[in-house]
């Protein structure tokens, strides 16, 4: 690392990204505001605290080279363990539905597939390499990495994927590599984790500079255990009737327990949004003006049409109050514990919903219904990413026949909208919709 390069980014993070905050809430002043929708209530306040905390995220990564270790990361990696070593850490995933939210993924996943990977790869995988080859991405610009990380918790194709990474980058891979869970966890697979958390250590202080301190690491794992219980609190706010936000809202808000975890600013914006969240169930002010009826998702948001779905199903008074998407991150939390921190960060990383089995699933899916008044279920059946759509259908039979429920299961694809076919998804909804409303 090199002074320069630390001072530059220094100037930037004190100086340089202030200064583009003030000119930016200027130049938006002067703008027109958008119209209301009277299908929703007010907007979230916090919000725009949201917004300026990731734009200096990604902003602040441009100067990150030279100043501070970079690492790219896969969602569920334990990134305590790299934030003891100060690396500065990008999440392609977030990236990728950043990307999807801007309808970038088709010119992306066609840059990826024109080198040769298959339209039929996850999309966020696609965009990723897309972005690595044609140097296009909404944030501007990305950091190149010194050290990849990823944990095969939410599937295999994050290694392959990483792994092509590290060769073109010629850079480490570190893999933390989750026994798939059948059933129990057991003390062999917990013991087989922790050691190769372990074996991290080395590779970590070569590519960092810095020696391990435990002490750190326990501050930093309470900070993200902080931060996920503040974002499960938000999310049970959504209990209420009427729920203070959607689940359209949640998969925006999610973005700090992703891409921030184990930092103090994402601990912060959880207090922040919890206290609002909490001031409007007392105020008995609602996401949506009418709240008729209150439906779950299933599955990773479908980015390119969060907003045209959050105006469709409020039109309707419908409003998600539940997901297991967003719930993965506050799901798991309980089981870190610092007096164990190597098997307690084994049991939170492997035992999160895509590398446990069906029948988890579908007691966790029971409970959310029961626990939220869910009226009906929408579950997306995303083309990218197999090992959460694996079992929908059956999951959805299952749902509707024990819970009496209504169902539809929606075909989409999270970034790529290639893969969308707007008519076969109305025409599933509309049928959804009669059933919900003659229950």
């Amino acid at each position: 690392m090199s002074l320069s390069a630390k001072a530059r980014m220094q100037f930037m993070k004190d100086l340089g990204f202030p200064a583009m905050l003030a000119l930016a809430k200027k130049t938006r002043g002067k703008r027109r505001p958008r119209q209301a929708n009277p299908d929703f209530g007010p907007p979230l306040k916090c919000a725009g605290r949201l917004k300026e905390i990731m734009t200096r995220h990604y902003y602040l990564s441009r100067f990150a080279p030279g100043a501070r270790p970079v690492a790219w990361v896969t969602s569920g990696a334990p990134v305590e363990l790299l934030r003891a070593f100060d690396f500065y850490t990008m999440y392609p995933e977030n990236h990728g539905a950043l990307c999807g939210a801007q309808k970038m993924g088709p010119e992306l996943c066609e840059a990826a597939e024109q080198e040769g990977y298959s339209p039929d790869l996850c999309s966020y995988a696609r965009v990723d390499l897309g972005h690595f080859f044609s140097g296009k991405t909404p944030a501007g610009k990305l950091p190149k990495p010194d050290l990849l990380f990823c944990s095969n918790n939410i599937c295999q194709t994050v290694v392959y994927w990483y792994k092509v990474l590290a060769h073109r980058l010629n850079i480490p891979l570190v893999l933390f590599d989750t026994p798939f869970n059948y059933g129990e966890i057991n003390d062999t697979d917990i013991a087989y984790m922790k050691e190769q958390l372990l074996e991290m250590i080395p590779v970590l202080e070569k590519v960092s500079g810095k020696a391990f301190d435990l002490e750190r690491l326990l501050k930093l794992a309470e900070l993200s255990k902080s931060a996920s219980q503040l974002w499960g609190q938000c999310l049970e706010t959504m209990r209420a009737r009427p729920a203070p936000m959607t689940i359209f809202d949640a998969f925006i808000h999610l973005a700090p327990v992703v891409s921030l975890r184990g930092l103090p600013v994402a601990r912060d914006y959880y207090e922040i949004l919890l206290a609002e969240l909490t001031q409007r169930v007392a105020q008995g002010i609602g996401a949506i003006t009418n709240e008729k009826k209150r439906l779950m998702w299933d599955n990773i948001a479908v980015w390119y049409k969060v907003r045209d779905f959050s105006e469709l199903f409020a039109a309707r008074g419908m409003n998600f109050v539940a997901a297991t998407y967003t719930n993965a991150w506050a799901e798991t939390i309980q089981h870190l514990d610092m007096s164990h921190p190597w098997e307690s960060l084994a049991k939170t990383y492997s035992l999160v919903i895509l590398n446990n089995n069906l029948e988890h699933r579908l007691k966790l899916m029971e409970k959310m219904v029961g626990e939220y008044a869910v009226d009906g279920l929408v579950v997306h059946s995303a083309r990218s990413c197999k090992p959460y759509s694996l079992g929908q259908y059956d999951l959805k039979r299952l749902l509707s026949q024990r819970l009496g429920i209504p169902a539809v299961v929606i075909e989409a694809d999270i970034t790529d909208y290639r893969f969308f076919s707007e008519e076969q998804a109305l025409t599933r909804l509309e049928a959804f919709f009669e059933a919900l409303e003659a229950a």
